[in-house]
């Protein structure tokens, strides 16, 4: 595993934001790292049989596209996305069939794509994509908020689920 650092303590409210969303993303894979891909597939939990390891990474990397992508910067949804008109409201979690490897890569990309996208947008900005349109329009730096939870809650999740898988806990030394 990698060492990760957390953010400099005297960095500015940028530094501060995408420092914490960077290293809570870094924690997705680590927390897979050694997985077989029928760990990464276990469904462990009978009320949320999607909730594995697997099941999170896909709905971690759609969570980026969905905030960074659709709704910030307004890019028009092509129909690639997993959810449909009256389809299954967690469809992007249905991943039994692909490997943990390709999920891991995909949720890079995307989080790479999604710094880009931060990059070129002041904190203050407003969503561009549908939310902007009914008047709801959140900034940036909400969102960076907003990501930050959902990424760090979902990493305790993976975190139980890998301790239940084989025991293995914690994280390595950080700065």
């Amino acid at each position: 595993m990698t060492e990760v650092q957390r953010p400099p303590l005297t960095a500015d409210e940028r530094g501060q934001l995408t420092g914490w969303l960077d290293l809570q993303r870094s924690f997705v894979r680590m927390k897979c790292q050694g997985l077989s891909e029928e760990d990464a597939h276990r469904k462990l939990l009978p009320t949320s049989p999607l909730m594995t390891m697997a099941g999170l990474v896909a709905h971690l990397r759609w969570n980026e596209y969905s905030w960074f992508q659709l709704n910030l910067a307004g890019v028009a949804d092509t129909g690639q996305t997993p959810w449909t008109e009256g389809g299954h409201p967690d469809a992007e979690m249905f991943v039994d069939d692909v490997p943990i490897a390709q999920l891991l890569d995909e949720y890079d990309a995307e989080c790479a794509r999604s710094n880009e996208t931060i990059a070129a947008h002041s904190l203050d900005a407003l969503e561009q994509g549908p939310y902007a349109a009914k008047g709801d329009a959140a900034s940036l730096r909400y969102i960076l908020c907003h990501m930050i939870e959902e990424t760090a809650r979902h990493v305790g999740h993976l975190d139980i689920i890998r301790e239940l898988l084989d025991g293995t806990t914690g994280y390595e030394k950080l700065n």
